[in-house]
């Protein structure tokens, strides 16, 4: 297959979605001129115009609640966040009008609406542009959260998400809009809520999501040169959350290791520990065990940045702990 790039992968599900659907348009800060704050929609304007790729204040919450309108009354909006740190803003819009639309009215009116941009932490960009917000909007309900890590997902989840009649919540990654990766030029879809074995092995499972899964993949990299065969799952959706591909992998190698970049109180790591252990209790010979970013604001420096977020060498001492507490 050919390689492009995460951008690429992002604008071509746009394209595609909104040459075969009508109602489909984007919205955001940046997206039209400027061809986006990371050029993810480079080239959309001249080709869908300016109703159908439109430029906005900086207004999160007013621009939301205009797709969400739209959204209400027959139209598939695409919401670009230049960063969910900016999409708090349109909290209101997302947790209290998308989600609760459908039940609130009865199932007579739908939301079909995705809200995507980037998220977590990109660097040295401070405290107040560096939250991951995975379990935030997964503790949701009538919300779907997807979180990509590769182009290839990343255009087959974009295009099920844009298709699906319920809110979706998509979260991409500053750091990885230059990655590339292998992506068919046929179309293709990934059904939301199914988890991804992206490297098999026998002795411990790690779970992981987003710009995290290369700290999980380095791991099991390091560990298979020490004989440690590390299974690796892409979680991909984060709700609906794929219980099943967690839990066959565990029976198989009876140890669990969650890698995430999310703070550890009420992430997601805290309730895939609770549901495997309360399921898969029987299957698991070491206590399950988590690396996330530490339980403070992120600071500027460097050197806290690193000491902020999980690493490779974090993450092979962990799995090694739980390797051998019993021998």
């Amino acid at each position: 297959m050919r390689q492009i790039a995460f951008r690429e992968a992002l604008r071509e599900a746009m394209q595609e979605e909104m040459r075969r659907d009508e109602r489909v348009f984007l919205m955001g800060e940046e997206v039209a001129e400027y061809n986006g704050a990371y050029k993810v929609s480079q080239g959309m304007l001249d080709e869908f115009g300016e109703k159908r790729v439109i430029d906005t204040p900086i207004a999160e919450l007013g621009f939301s609640a205009i797709a969400v309108g739209a959204a209400q009354n027959g139209l598939r909006p695409i919401v670009e966040f230049m960063t969910w740190n900016f999409a708090v803003l349109a909290l209101d819009q997302i947790l209290n009008t998308a989600s609760k639309m459908l039940a609130m009215s009865g199932g007579q009116v739908g939301c079909p609406i995705v809200f995507r941009g980037a998220n977590g932490s990109a660097g040295q960009l401070g405290a107040q542009h560096s939250t991951a917000f995975e379990s935030m909007y997964a503790n949701i309900p009538g919300i779907k959260v997807i979180s990509v890590s590769n182009p290839y997902d990343a255009k087959g989840l974009l295009k099920s998400a844009i298709r699906d009649d319920d809110p979706v919540v998509f979260m991409e990654s500053e750091l990885m809009y230059g990655d590339k990766g292998e992506v068919p030029e046929e179309e293709y879809l990934i059904p939301i809520g199914k988890a991804n074995v992206v490297r098999t092995g026998k002795d411990v499972t790690i779970v992981s999501f987003n710009k995290m899964m290369k700290v999980a993949l380095g791991a099991a990299e390091e560990l298979a040169k020490e004989h440690i065969e590390a299974e690796v799952i892409d979680l991909r959706t984060i709700r609906p959350l794929d219980w099943f591909t967690i839990l066959e992998s565990v029976k198989k190698t009876n140890r669990l290791v969650i890698v995430e970049e999310q703070w550890p109180f009420a992430s997601v790591s805290s309730e895939i520990s609770y549901r495997i252990q309360k399921e898969g209790f029987d299957y698991l010979d070491a206590p399950i065990r988590r690396i996330t970013s530490a339980d403070a604001p992120m600071h500027y420096a460097p050197n806290l940045v690193a000491a902020y977020l999980p690493d490779v060498t974090r993450t092979v001492k962990l799995v090694k702990e739980v390797m051998y507490m019993n021998k």
